[in-house]
C-alpha cells in the first residue's frame, strides 16, 4: 500500500466532504433478505460503488460486504488514501457497511480500509464488485459506470438460433494477449478496440460462429491467462475501459459471432487486495485448508455453503450476460468444485455429511447457477469443463443432471491426440483409442476441444505433436481437424492451431503469424476455412450433433490398415455424408465401403487436395455405387483413400 500512495503523492487531492448521513439506500429490505438467503443474482447494482445524487449532492455510494470487520473506511486518491477520513456504517445486521461520499465522480481510485474485529487485523482492499481496476500492477477499484450505445440488437434477437444444440457450434478460443501484437512497439498488446475490427474480420474469415475468450476479468498476474480471478465484475484493464470491452463483443456479434467467457467460480487468488482473508475472518473461503485452499494451484476454494457467497458468484454470471452480452459461460475446472478429494491425499480433505467424497454445497450451487442462467437468458449455453465421469453434468436438473448446456469432452481430446502421437506403422495397435468415444459419445451434449491446455507447459504445439516429415506432419495435423469436424460433437480449437503454429503457445509473444507466408500452412488454413464452412452448411454434421441419430458406423474395425468409415446424418432422409479416414501414409486404391444407397456419390472434401498441400490423390469428383452387398448394405462404392487424410462424400441428388 505504500507504494500506492506513492503513486498518487504528486496528484493534488481535493477537498471531499466526510460521509453524509442518509435516510435512502440503494440497498432494500428485499435485497438484504436475497443477499442472506443466497438467491440474489443483481448485487451488482447495489453493493461496489455507484454514482448517484443523495439529497442533491452528486457522489458515489460505496457497500461492501465485510460482517467481521470492527470499522471500514474507504480511502482513495480523493483523501491522499487516509485511512481515518472517511468511514462507513453498518446496515443492522447485515454484514454490509455503506455510505455515501459527495464530490467523488467517475474515475476515482478507493480501496477498503477494513480493521478487523478479530486482532485488530487491518488490510486495503480491492472493492469485490468494483466495474473497473487500475492496471496491474497497481490494485485499487476504480468508480467506473457501464454506460454503453450497444448496436447489436440484430444479433440479440436472433441468437437463439446460433446457440442452440442443432446449430453449428464451432469455437474459436483467443488469448487476447498474446493473438495479436505489435511487434514495431515493443511488442505491445493490442487493445480491446484495436482486436475489435482485426479478430471480427478474421474470425469471420475463417468461419468459426463463436470465439471464446480465456478469462478477461481482472486477475493480477498475467502468467494465469486470467484464471487467478480477483475482479469479477471487472474486465481487465490493460487492453482499456469497460467501454473498450463493450465495443468488442458488439463488433464481433455485428459481424455475426458469438462470445462465450470463461468464468472461473471454483478458486480465486491469495493476493492480500482481493478476496482472501477480506475481514480478517475466512470470509469468501473456507477456513479449514482441506476445504479452503487448492493445492494445485496455490489458491483458495470459495465456501458454496455460505449463501452470501453463492450470491456473489450467481451475481457475477448473470452481470457478464446481462452487461456484456456474453452468449455464454465456460464454467473452469468443474471436477475441482465436484470433488472434495480432487487432488488430494489421505487425510487432506473432509468428506461430507454421508461419508462422501462429493461436494453437496458445489453440486447446489452448479444446479442452482445453471437454472438462473437459463431461466434468465434462454438463448445463451453454459459450458463445463469436467474432466471425469460425473453422470449427467449437462442434462436438465430437473432429471438429477447439473444442468449445463454442454460438456467439453476431455477423454476425446486426449485419447485423439495420444493416437495421432503414434508412428503410423502403430496405429493399427491403438486404433480402440479413436472408436471407444463413440460408447459414451451421447451421454453428455459434448463439445470437442483442442484447447490452449494442450499446447502448454512443454506439450508443443498441434502441428509438434504430430509424427513424420514435414509434409506427414501438416497431412496428419489436416486429418486431426477433420476428425474433429467430422465427430459428434460441437467444436472448439485453441487460436494457432488453424494455420499449424510452429512453437508451443507463449502468452508473451503474438502468434506466428509470419508463417502464413509459406505454402504448407496456408494450405492447413485453407482446410480449416472449408471444414468450417462444410459444418456450417452441412445439416448432416450438426443437427444431431449430441443424438445418437447423427452417426452410424460404417466400419470400424478395420485396424490392420487404421481406416475408419462412418456416416453422418441429419433430420432428412437427404442429409447424410460419408466420412473416411485413411490414418497411414499409404494410398488405399480400390477400398469398398457399403453405402445407404445407390446413385452417384460426390467427393465434396478431400484434406489431400493441393489447395490444402497434399498429394492430389482422390476420387476424380466422386464414384457411382454398384448393387454390391458390403458392410451389410446392399450397395457400396470402391474409393481412393489418400494417404493420411480424410474425404467427405455426399450423395449427388442432394449434393447440390
Amino acid at each position: 500500500m505504500a507504494q500506492m500512495q506513492a503513486n498518487h503523492r504528486d496528484i493534488p487531492v481535493p477537498t471531499v466532504a466526510g460521509p453524509v448521513e442518509f435516510e435512502k439506500s440503494l440497498i432494500t429490505e428485499d435485497d438484504l433478505f436475497l443477499f442472506n438467503e443466497g438467491t440474489h443474482t443483481q448485487l451488482f447494482r447495489k453493493l461496489g460503488a455507484k454514482s448517484c445524487r443523495f439529497d442533491g449532492q452528486e457522489g458515489v455510494y460505496f457497500a461492501v460486504w465485510a460482517p467481521n470487520a470492527q470499522r471500514v473506511h474507504v480511502i482513495g486518491d480523493f483523501n491522499g488514501w487516509d485511512k481515518t477520513a472517511h468511514a462507513l456504517r453498518p446496515r443492522g445486521e447485515s454484514g454490509i457497511w455503506e455510505g455515501f461520499i459527495p464530490g467523488l465522480a467517475k474515475g476515482t481510485h478507493y480501496k477498503f480500509h477494513i480493521v478487523s474485529a478479530f486482532n485488530e487485523y487491518r488490510v486495503d482492499k480491492a472493492d469485490p464488485f468494483a466495474f473497473y481496476a487500475e492496471a496491474p500492477p497497481k490494485t485499487a477499484s476504480v468508480v467506473w459506470d457501464l454506460d454503453y450505445d450497444w448496436n447489436d440488437a440484430e444479433w440479440m434477437a436472433n441468437r437463439h438460433e446460433r446457440n442452440t444444440l442443432d446449430a453449428p457450434i464451432s469455437v474459436y478460443e483467443v488469448h487476447l494477449g498474446s493473438w495479436m501484437r505489435v511487434p514495431e512497439e515493443n511488442n505491445r498488446r493490442l487493445t480491446y478496440r484495436e482486436l475489435a475490427p482485426r479478430l471480427s474480420e478474421y474470425v469471420r474469415k475463417m468461419g468459426f460462429t463463436h470465439v471464446e475468450f480465456l478469462p478477461v476479468m481482472e486477475h493480477p498476474f498475467y502468467g494465469s491467462w486470467g484464471y487467478q480471478t480477483a475482479g469479477y465484475f471487472a474486465p481487465t484493464s490493460r487492453y482499456g475501459t469497460p467501454q473498450d470491452f463493450m465495443y468488442l463483443v458488439d463488433t464481433l456479434h455485428q459481424n455475426g459471432i458469438g462470445v462465450i467467457l470463461d468464468w472461473v467460480p471454483s478458486h480465486f487468488p491469495s493476493d492480500e487486495h482481493g478476496l482472501a482473508y477480506f475481514d480478517g475472518t475466512h470470509l469468501f473461503e473456507h477456513a479449514d485448508p482441506r476445504q479452503g485452499f487448492h493445492p494445485d494451484w496455490g489458491s483458495y476454494v470459495f465456501n458454496y455453503g455460505r449463501n452470501e457467497v453463492r450470491s456473489f458468484l450467481l451475481s457475477s454470471a448473470m452481470y457478464w450476460l446481462e452487461m456484456y452480452h456474453a452468449d455464454g459461460l465456460r464454467v473452469d475446472a468443474v471436477a475441482s468444485m465436484l470433488y472434495l478429494d480432487y487432488s488430494r491425499k489421505e487425510g487432506e480433505w473432509i468428506p461430507n455429511q454421508y461419508g462422501g467424497r462429493e461436494n453437496l454445497d458445489a453440486i447446489s450451487f452448479l444446479r442452482r447457477f445453471n437454472e438462473d442462467v437459463y431461466k434468465a437468458f434462454p438463448d445463451v449455453q453454459t459450458i463445463a469443463e469436467e474432466s471425469t465421469a460425473w453422470p449427467m453434468v449437462s442434462r436438465p436438473t430437473y432429471l438429477g443432471g447439473l444442468g449445463f448446456g454442454l460438456k467439453w469432452d476431455m477423454g476425446w481430446m486426449h485419447d485423439t491426440l495420444e493416437y495421432f502421437r503414434h508412428d503410423p506403422i502403430y496405429r493399427k495397435y491403438h486404433h480402440g483409442e479413436l472408436t471407444f468415444r463413440m460408447i459414451y459419445a451421447f451421454t453428455e451434449n459434448f463439445l470437442l476441444p483442442l484447447s490452449h491446455d494442450e499446447v502448454v507447459h512443454g506439450k508443443g504445439s498441434l502441428l509438434g505433436k504430430m509424427p513424420g516429415d514435414e509434409w506427414q506432419r501438416f497431412a496428419n495435423l489436416r486429418c486431426l481437424l477433420g476428425y474433429e469436424f467430422s465427430q459428434p460433437g460441437k467444436k472448439l480449437l485453441f487460436m494457432g492451431g488453424e494455420f499449424g503454429q510452429v512453437c508451443e503457445w507463449k502468452h508473451n509473444d503474438s502468434l506466428e503469424w509470419h508463417l502464413l507466408q509459406f505454402p504448407p500452412h496456408q494450405g492447413l488454413q485453407n482446410w480449416v476455412i472449408d471444414l468450417n464452412r462444410l459444418y456450417r452448411d452441412e445439416a448432416a454434421l450438426h443437427q444431431f450433433d449430441n443424438d445418437v441419430d447423427g452417426f452410424e458406423w460404417i466400419d470400424c474395425n478395420d485396424n490392420e490398415t487404421s481406416v475408419l468409415t462412418f456416416l453422418r446424418k441429419g433430420r432428412s432422409p437427404d442429409h447424410v455424408l460419408l466420412v473416411a479416414f485413411n490414418f497411414t501414409p499409404i494410398p488405399r486404391t480400390n477400398y469398398r465401403v457399403g453405402v445407404p444407397r445407390a446413385g452417384f456419390w460426390k467427393e465434396i472434401l478431400n484434406s489431400d487436395a493441393t489447395v490444402y498441400g497434399g498429394s492430389g490423390w482422390g476420387n476424380l469428383g466422386g464414384v457411382e455405387a454398384a448393387p454390391v452387398g458390403a458392410h451389410g448394405r446392399s450397395h457400396s462404392v470402391t474409393l481412393t483413400l489418400p494417404p493420411l487424410s480424410v474425404i467427405f462424400l455426399k450423395p449427388a441428388e442432394s449434393a447440390g
